[in-house]
């Protein structure tokens, strides 16, 4: 065999002898570029309500705020016990949020979506369990510090 340009006269022939193909050398047809098609979605865009967001909300906002203040301000004795609590309140409050969010359909980020049947990447789970082990242990480190 040679090596050279193929005979484009001889697959045109060929092409043309098996029937006509829905597509031209050119490009779509003009019928076809002219036939708008729309696609809709029936079904309402699943959204997390009011009354799913309001208590999460609530609880990681008083969570954060019980965290924060004795961090912040130092109270005595009794700072690192209401610490921790308003850590486990908002950690309570993340995880509430999340399990909302997956029955609505969202995911995380480099996760696939429920009943893809894809398998998460083993990188992108570590990521996420060394940032919330690294949050953690900054959290405990500074409520230790309290005493």
């Amino acid at each position: 065999m040679e090596a050279g340009p193929r005979d484009t006269e001889q697959q045109q022939r060929q092409d043309a002898a098996d029937g006509p193909s829905g597509l031209s050398p050119d490009g779509p047809d003009e019928r076809e570029m002219l036939a708008d098609e729309v696609e809709v979605e029936l079904r309402p865009p699943r959204r997390l309500r009011i009354w799913q967001l309001a208590p999460i909300v609530g609880l990681a906002a008083t969570g954060s705020l019980m965290f924060a203040f004795p961090l912040a301000f130092g109270t005595g004795d009794g700072g690192a016990v209401v610490a921790m609590l308003g850590l486990l309140i908002s950690c309570c409050a993340a995880g509430w949020g999340m399990m909302a969010a997956r029955r609505v359909g969202h995911t995380w980020p480099g996760l696939p979506s429920r009943g893809s049947g894809e398998r998460p990447d083993w990188r992108v789970i570590a990521l996420y369990v060394g940032v919330a082990a690294v949050l953690v242990a900054l959290a405990v480190w500074r409520v230790a510090r309290l005493r």
